[in-house]
């Protein structure tokens, strides 16, 4: 099913403020929390879809690049699904736990206060030709990168033996009284002992030795919708490296890098060819073949075509990532000059130098480059 807009999910205009974004998202997070909704899938999937829209909202990168580029430049389409599509609650209540104030806890006594530990972003690089950047390309990938330890199952615990930290009794927070001259004031920090944890490893796994991550070479699949230009980064959720300790895992951010073509240059969703004919074939007319994105498409060369003519080839182009349409292939006729001629040859253009027919007369409907160009755009 398709994503609703992030901005109706949260119900505030293109233009609102971060401190909307955020009164927003809290009242929406409120209403659904699973603490007050048990039990209710509904509920959840509007809480997660919450979560989803701000994280990307709150985000001045990344809304940047959803305002631009809409679901697919998220990543949506690049098999990741986004925040709520690859992150559970854990991970909502790690990331905005402070949205909630102190009505709620994380969705269960066992995870309050609690921090859940977040593997880190990995960044490649994927090539594409013209023509994955026109069809969509699906590519397999092989990254070096942190994965969940197999043995303990990434908990780091060799038989899964856990206690909770004697620092903090599994709250992952101690509490500390000062006396000021205000009166006592109670502050609460992340426990030194166990990082926030709340518990301690009773005998450390032999192969991870207690970090419950180990390095491996995977394959990872990437859908790249069509469209993707150069330079662009596509974000594929939990597809980065693993969490340690049961954590979750990080994204992967795709950056787009596009292989030259041979003959063809683009410029957006347009593209542009440079087609050569000789003085006969621009005098007489004729019909050529060029080249294409997916094949070769013949074009008339009417008589008396002017080198610097742009012809358009409409929908020939690239498609857009968010829209709908192509761009158009737009051809630019050289007209070209030999170099090396034999007697005969320069003999019979001789004989032509003196007609009228043969001297330059512009009439005015031949125009000049720049406005040929801008025809195009206007």
């Amino acid at each position: 099913m398709a994503k609703r807009d992030y901005y109706e999910v949260l119900g505030v205009s293109t233009g609102a403020t971060e401190s909307e974004i955020k009164k927003s998202y809290r009242k929406l997070a409120l209403k659904y929390h699973p603490d007050k909704n048990p039990d209710d899938t509904a509920a959840e999937e509007k809480f997660k879809e919450a979560a989803e829209a701000y994280d990307v909202l709150s985000s001045s990168e990344k809304k940047q690049r959803y305002d631009q580029f809409g679901h697919a430049g998220m990543g949506g389409a690049a098999g990741g699904g986004g925040f709520g599509g690859g992150m559970n609650m854990d991970d909502i209540f790690s990331q905005f736990g402070d949205i909630f104030g102190g009505g709620f806890g994380g969705g269960g006594g066992g995870r309050r206060g609690r921090r859940v530990n977040r593997g880190s972003n990995l960044r490649v690089k994927v090539k594409l030709t013209l023509e994955d950047v026109a069809n969509g390309v699906q590519k397999k990938i092989k990254v070096n990168k942190y994965i969940s330890c197999e043995p303990c199952s990434g908990s780091g615990a060799e038989n899964g033996s856990y206690s909770n930290c004697g620092s903090c009794g599994g709250t992952g927070q101690v509490t500390r009284v000062q006396n000021t001259i205000l009166g006592q004031m109670q502050t609460a920090s992340t426990c030194p002992s166990c990082g926030g944890e709340g518990r301690s490893i009773d005998s450390k796994c032999k192969t991870c030795f207690g970090d419950g991550i180990t390095r491996k070479d995977e394959v990872v699949t990437i859908d790249i919708p069509a469209g993707v230009e150069e330079g662009m980064q596509l974000s594929v959720s939990g597809k980065g490296n693993a969490g340690p300790r049961g954590g979750v895992p990080g994204d992967m951010l795709v950056v787009i890098e596009e292989t030259p073509h041979d003959e063809l240059v683009r410029d957006g969703q347009n593209l542009y060819y440079d087609l050569y004919i000789n003085f006969a074939d621009a005098t007489l007319g004729t019909t050529v073949e060029i080249p294409t994105i997916s094949s070769k498409a013949k074009i008339k060369i009417v008589e008396g075509t002017q080198s610097g003519k742009i012809l358009r080839l409409k929908g020939k182009g690239l498609p857009g990532i968010n829209s709908y349409g192509s761009g158009d292939l737009l051809v630019n006729i050289n007209v070209w000059t030999p170099q090396e001629l034999t007697k005969e040859e320069k003999s019979a253009l001789d004989s032509f130098r003196e007609s009228e027919n043969f001297k330059p007369n512009p009439t005015g409907k031949e125009k000049s480059f720049f406005n040929r160009v801008r025809e195009f755009f206007d």
